[in-house]
């Protein structure tokens, strides 16, 4: 029977229906799947809902899925009085799977359905991240061994069965009466490559051509040696690399293309069995035809796969595997090392993305909007249209657009973040803080695609964005994306981000910029080649605590203007400071000195060791509020000022210091720090409330513990409401009396100068000693 809705659906209007379900087949079930509390199964091509119905026997509760309404109009009528069932109408092959229960399920089930789906190991892939803990997936199914003559096409013959296999950490087969019973759990999500026999000597030229549907989902064929492969092959005499593909596609898939659709992006060397095996990449913008078999000599059958799901598809050619990863860098992490040629030729953007992705956006971009994150049309246009999961191809869909989630593409070899692409939210904020016009040019530090397409959106139709990178990686997979997904107007280059970009500045400087990984200072480059009253956008780090604020250019001095509290992955320029530290309690706590000159940390230990001073400050706040401006406000004010930190690594915690204290001060061989107290639960964050309390040691501890307490009474009383102070950044060589007055900051490149809300006399700095307070060096 064709793969069709409208016949399926007659095939039931018409009275018919399918093998009814075996004793057999209920018992294996409840053997092997029986049902937890509050148990959901997801029963896939229910039919007339017979299987439905047994499940909810079992316990379960069962949302029962046909994509043939005739077939769902007869289970609704035949099945009215049944309790726990959810009926409904869905291609799990092309639909949206919106409507699942979010929440995943302790049992799937396909009987009688696998023959009839195209792309299997995709669906069960996507199936198989539904299942909870525990949970399984049974396949039922006819086998061509035990099937009459004319039913052999809609059964599975044993490779077939192996294949659903493949991916899943436990498997188990049955018979019920003929048919095969599959009961899969725990995906494993693990690929190899695979190798074939030994090629002819000396060397073979072949290609790979890569073709994605409307979907964006690209084409592999499961080779009758056991492994996922690429359209292609040899390239035959007088051919070139894109006349190749094209008739390979052909020939192996029965799609047609124009070579105009075709680009060369790269060629791969290896070796295989001592022979030279160079691979030329194809991509392919543009086809037409329908998919087919020519080969079954050669292939069982060809799917459409997730990009996001290729590293657990199993044995992967190990040519098509690296042309996997050079188009789409990151899907295939791990693979052995091969010498690559990119093609000088600039690739066209290639589109196709799946339903879901489209809606997984706008309701992202709705979020961040209701949020107050995006507020102009340019930018919730932006964020609406740039497609985010073709720049971070490795994740799955809800995951890429996750409002509140960065998404980690890289990673040094500690498993640090090094590289990601930032939350939508906070991307969306600092968009907004450029304040930027159609047309304008805009540089980036710390490259990924997607928020320098978010800039090139907003700038439209004449504006361009220049990105920098030091990472060659990052750059190489920027590039990719851009070209693949990207708005042509996006310049990416390999340099040192600290330096800008000296041979791309327009005319009169940028018209904004934005740095997109935690900066320590503000270096000269920056605003040396921001346009005059233009926006430097960036993480700035001011005692470790992070903030990203826009400053405004005014001649040699940076105006701060908006301010948002954050995080972001490291500096890793040659310029990237490394943190003095102090180790105290045998390593179990640590001083971390991120600014100014390092206290002196002779006898803190001795001092650890005696008695503890306590001063309540009387200052309170909610479960859910806020106090960034107090970290910023102690940082910047007390002098001597550095940050306590636990050994994350060890579980326990000295009794004299709790986890949590944070804001710390040092000064002769005492040390004194703020933490907090729970003076009032409740049922929600609002209703709890806790206060600041100053803990301190040493001789003078009981000193530094009433300054650190008037410092938080001095916030509350003065600043706590008011906002982020005034703040302006100069260049490092600006003499003292060329600054204003306010608290200041010293770093290699700048000079930061914060002028908090007005203070009574006794608490400014005295302007008759120095117009300055200098803080972070006792």
């Amino acid at each position: 029977m064709a793969y069709d809705r409208t016949a399926w659906s007659q095939h039931y209007d018409d009275g018919r229906g399918f093998r009814p379900l075996s004793g057999t087949e209920r018992d294996l079930i409840a053997r092997h799947a029986p049902a937890p509390d509050g148990g959901r199964a997801l029963d896939l091509g229910c039919g007339t809902g017979e299987l439905a119905v047994a499940l909810t026997e079992l316990g379960y509760t069962v949302d029962a899925v046909d994509f043939a309404e005739g077939a769902l109009a007869r289970a609704r009528a035949e099945r009215a009085g049944t309790e726990r069932v959810r009926w409904l109408c869905l291609d799990i092959e092309h639909d949206d799977p919106a409507a699942l229960d979010e929440d995943g399920y302790d049992l799937i089930t396909l009987r009688l359905v696998v023959p009839f789906l195209h792309d299997r190991a995709r669906v069960l892939h996507s199936l198989g991240v539904r299942l909870r803990a525990g949970g399984a997936l049974v396949v039922i199914t006819p086998v061509v061994a035990t099937a009459p003559e004319e039913r052999r096409h809609i059964a599975l013959d044993e490779e077939e069965l192996s294949l659903l296999a493949e991916g899943w950490s436990q498997v188990a087969r049955f018979d019920a009466e003929g048919l095969a019973v599959l009961v899969l759990r725990g995906p494993a999500g693990a690929y190899r490559v695979a190798e074939k026999g030994r090629p002819e000597p000396q060397s073979v030229v072949g290609v790979c051509a890569v073709v994605t549907d409307g979907s964006g989902r690209v084409l592999l064929g499961r080779s009758t040696t056991g492994m996922w492969e690429l359209p292609g092959g040899r390239v035959e005499t007088g051919e070139s690399f894109p006349v190749a593909a094209v008739r390979e596609l052909a020939e192996e898939t029965g799609l047609t293309a124009s070579t105009d659709d075709t680009y060369l992006l790269t060629i791969l060397h290896d070796d295989r069995a001592e022979v030279r095996r160079l691979s030329a990449v194809v991509r392919v913008a543009a086809w037409g035809g329908t998919l087919g078999l020519p080969e079954p000599h050669r292939f069982r059958r060809w799917e459409w796969h997730d990009l996001h799901a290729l590293a657990g598809l199993g044995a992967v050619f190990a040519p098509s595997a690296h042309a996997l990863e050079a188009v789409w860098p990151g899907v295939l992490p791990g693979l052995p090392p091969v010498h690559c040629y990119p093609h000088a030729t600039v690739p066209r953007a290639v589109g196709g993305e799946p339903v879901e992705a489209v809606r997984l956006r706008q309701e992202m971009a709705e979020r961040v909007v209701a949020g107050g994150w995006a507020h102009s049309t340019a930018l919730q246009d932006a964020l609406r249209t740039v497609p985010r999961h073709r720049f971070a191809p490795e994740s799955p869909l809800r995951t890429a657009y996750d409002d509140g989630l960065a998404v980690v593409t890289r990673r040094d070899e500690t498993g640090r973040a090094v590289s990601s692409v930032s939350a939508p939210w906070l991307q969306a904020d600092m968009v907004e803080k450029l304040r930027l016009e159609p047309g304008m040019t805009v540089f980036e530090a710390g490259s990924g695609g997607y928020n320098a397409e978010l800039i090139a959106r907003v700038v439209a139709p004449a504006g361009r964005v220049v990105t920098v990178d030091l990472d060659p990686y990052v750059v190489h997979r920027t590039q990719r994306f851009t070209a693949e997904a990207g708005s042509g107007r996006v310049t990416v280059l390999l340099g040192d981000g600290n330096q800008g970009a000296p041979h791309h500045v327009p005319p009169g400087g940028f018209d904004g910029s934005m740095i997109t990984h935690n900066c320590w200072d503000v270096a000269p480059a920056w605003r040396e080649q921001l346009a005059e009253g233009r926006y430097l956008v960036l993480p700035l780090a001011v005692h470790g605590y992070t903030r990203a604020l826009a400053l405004q250019r005014h001649g040699d001095v940076l105006h701060a203007r908006d301010w948002t509290c954050c995080g972001f992955v490291r500096d890793r320029s040659a310029t990237a400071r490394t943190t003095p530290t102090t180790d105290l309690a045998g390593g179990e706590l640590q001083l971390r000195h991120e600014d100014g000159t390092p206290a002196d940390a002779a006898g803190l230990e001795e001092a650890l060791r005696g008695a503890r001073y306590e001063v309540p400050t009387g200052v309170t706040v909610a479960g859910s509020e806020s106090f960034e401006t107090l970290q910023l406000y102690a940082a910047t004010t007390l002098p001597a000022f550095c940050r306590l930190a636990h050994n994350r690594s060890r579980d326990t915690s000295t009794a004299a210091v709790p986890r949590g204290a944070d804001a710390a001060t040092v000064e002769d061989g005492s040390l004194a720090y703020l933490t907090h107290v729970l003076i009032r639960d409740g049922q929600t964050p609002r209703q709890r409330r806790s206060e600041f309390v100053v803990h301190a040691f040493g001789p003078a501890g009981p000193a530094l513990a009433e300054r650190m307490a008037a410092c938080v009474q001095a916030w509350d009383r003065y600043v706590r409401g008011a906002g982020y102070p005034r703040m302006t950044v100069h260049p490092a060589g600006t003499p003292d009396h060329a600054l204003p007055h306010g608290h200041l900051l010293d770093k290699a490149c700048s000079r930061l100068v914060f002028q908090w809300p007005d203070q009574p006399p006794a608490l400014r700095p005295p302007t008759e000693a120095a117009a300055l307070s200098r803080t972070g060096s006792p």
